[in-house]
């Protein structure tokens, strides 16, 4: 096949949900213009755990985490000691599609993408999680293109606010104008900082939603103002979807009372769960302990019908069958709006409030949505459902770039 579109440019939107653009309470004329002239889906399937950096990492490889390597947003630490985020693109075990790209000659370009710093890109902005602006600013390529950005975009600030996803839709312009990247993507995430605070609704929520729409129209703009939007295929997309938050469980409580775990920082424990957000993985000091594993088992079932309304163990071939995380015994997903903490003391069930994600991806809310708009795409094709995984493969076959096998498909009836 001929290549389709010259260029091919994704935004995700963190937090995004399909009832952004299917319910017309939200403040999303841009996204619905897209839709109309497009095609778009009905719910996209996140990975798990349904976090930031694991999604957007198989946005790019096509691949689930077990094959790429990023399990989490940060790296799991058995000690207890603060986690860092998984940043640099030596971390993906995988070839990413920007790669891929770059190999065919491309020129490719990547703002506040999780996992991305040193990727092989001409422009790059990358999401280093809490490290800094420093560091940000030192990963950003080109040379000096973070000072140029700050001076030639925002008027010489001395620090972005990329808190507005507005602001990073016009370094987007910025770059689409100068160089006209034939692949290109870009990550906006105030949608999920409000839905965290306020959960799955609220005024704030209302904002983000209308702001990240803005974000779209920039972009939008910058590809007519540039010349390249009828050769340009159009990509909105997202990460993951979100549940309200009522109730915290701290599952280490359990496991601390029975004894197996008394210190993690001397690494006198036996068992412990890594929580995060709308699910936990249960860590074996020793990975064969069949023990350990059984009599945490114990505990969870023993927990009156009350509590264990609250979780949904994920067994280890539920894992290994879908691609997650090999290194843990199994999982527990949060159910009625219930969430995760990684405490060792109190109350093992507290009251919670906001919202998360990070649950097991076969339920509505945690879908997260597509619109694809532009050369290509079969105008009003609707997706019922897709993954995660299928991304990469859309890309390819737009862009016509030799890639190698990846786990997800291109959906029947999205592409012409």
């Amino acid at each position: 096949m001929a290549q389709k579109a010259k260029h091919v440019i994704f935004l995700t939107i963190d937090g995004f949900r399909p009832d952004f653009y299917l319910d017309s309470e939200w403040k999303t004329p841009n996204l619905r213009e897209l839709m109309k002239d497009g095609a778009y889906a009905k719910g996209v399937n996140s990975v798990f755990p349904s976090m930031t950096y694991p999604s957007h990492t198989t946005i790019v490889t096509g691949v689930q985490p077990a094959k790429h390597g990023i399990f989490y947003n940060n790296i799991f630490t058995p000690d207890g000691a603060p986690q860092q985020p998984y940043w640099q693109d030596s971390s993906i075990h995988v070839p990413t599609i920007w790669k891929a790209a770059k190999a065919k000659g491309m020129t490719v370009a990547s703002l506040y993408w999780p996992v991305s710093a040193n990727a092989p890109v001409d422009y790059n902005i990358p999401d280093i999680g809490g490290l800094g602006d420093e560091v940000r600013e030192q990963y950003s390529l080109p040379q000096g293109f973070y000072a140029d950005v700050k001076k030639e975009v925002f008027g010489g600030v001395d620090k972005i606010d990329h808190g507005k996803n507005q602001n990073i839709a016009k370094i987007a312009a910025y770059v689409i104008k100068k160089s006209k990247p034939g692949l290109m993507t870009i990550h906006v995430f105030s949608v999920d900082g409000a839905e965290h605070g306020e959960g799955r609704y609220g005024a704030r929520v209302q904002e983000a939603v209308a702001d990240a729409d803005e974000a779209v129209g920039i972009i939008v703009a910058a590809l007519k103002e540039a010349g390249i939007w009828d050769s340009t295929v159009l990509l909105v997309g997202g990460d993951h979807g979100f549940y309200d938050v009522k109730k915290t469980i701290s599952p280490n409580v359990w496991l601390k009372e029975a004894g197996l775990i008394t210190d993690l920082k001397t690494g006198d424990w036996k068992a412990q769960f890594n929580s995060v957000g709308g699910s936990a993985y249960l860590y074996l000091k020793d990975p064969s302990d069949k023990a350990a594993a059984n009599k945490v088992k114990t505990l969870l079932e023993a927990q009156p019908d009350s509590v264990k309304q609250y979780y949904r163990v994920i067994s280890k071939e539920q894992l290994t069958k879908g691609g997650y995380n090999p290194n843990v015994a199994f999982a527990l997903t949060g159910e009625h709006d219930a969430s995760f903490s990684g405490s060792v003391t109190g109350n093992a069930v507290k009251p919670g409030k906001g919202g998360t994600h990070g649950h097991f991806p076969d339920t509505k809310n945690i879908r997260t949505g597509l619109i694809a708009h532009g050369p290509g795409i079969h105008k009003g094709a609707v997706i019922e459902e897709m993954n995660l995984r299928d991304m990469t493969p859309i890309m390819i076959k737009l862009l016509d770039i030799p890639f190698p096998k990846v786990d997800g498909k291109i959906p029947a009836g999205l592409l012409e």
